[in-house]
């Protein structure tokens, strides 16, 4: 058992100095489009970052490549209007997705932005995971519940990634994860492991780096 557990170790060491590797490498922005007519070439697997106007996507995302404004961060909900693509390192997609529910927009503006993410989580061919994204200090809402249950439809992979881990008590983290894994068992695409991240202390940050570079191309 101790050497089992040791092999096991040495794996995860691995995962995650793998992801550190992937994730220092250079990320640039290739295309931003608020229309599916100009969505990039599918040429790298895609990982995409969804959830509710203001959750932190994007400053998950620059935490993620260590990088202060690679994604544009604001305090106003759906500032982010656009699918944006970030090429890392020649061997994945970051993929920032416009917010959905609440956000300072007319209403029509809303629900084009609403219907360009449900179609590109529908139908994107290389999108090989979706992080859901959730405000650790609120949990799961109705608009997240909708998400999830039009991801299962479509059989789209997706990963629960709780932020602002940092903004609350372990007590209550313990509360959320528990909550939010309870009501993951009933949705067939989503993946068990739920991931608190913290985009300031930098909690879970490696270990998401890790699971998103299992779907990288294989460096050269």
């Amino acid at each position: 058992m101790p050497e089992e557990d040791a092999n096991q170790q040495n794996e995860e060491a691995a995962r995650l100095e793998a992801g550190r590797l992937l994730f220092a490498k250079s990320c640039d922005f290739v295309a931003g489009t608020a229309t599916l007519d100009r969505l990039p070439p599918p040429t790298l697997p895609e990982v995409a970052f969804a959830g509710r106007s203001n959750v932190g996507k994007s400053s998950l995302i620059n935490a993620l490549t260590g990088r202060n404004s690679l994604a544009r961060t604001s305090n106003t909900p759906g500032r982010t209007q656009q699918i944006n693509f970030f090429e890392l390192g020649g061997r994945l997609m970051l993929v920032d997705l416009p917010g959905y529910g609440f956000a300072q927009a007319p209403k029509a503006q809303v629900a084009e932005w609403n219907n360009l993410v449900d179609t590109y989580l529908k139908g994107r061919v290389p999108l090989r995971r979706t992080c859901l994204l959730i405000d650790s200090r609120h949990g799961l809402k109705d608009v997240d519940r909708e998400v999830m249950v039009m991801l299962d439809k479509a059989a789209a992979s997706y990963q629960v990634v709780l932020t602002k881990a940092d903004k609350i008590k372990a007590s209550a983290l313990d509360a959320v994860c528990e909550a939010v894994s309870a009501e993951l068992a009933r949705h067939l695409a989503a993946h068990p492991v739920i991931l608190p991240t913290s985009s300031e202390s930098g909690l879970g940050i490696a270990e998401l780096r890790a699971a998103l570079t299992d779907f990288a191309n294989p460096s050269a």
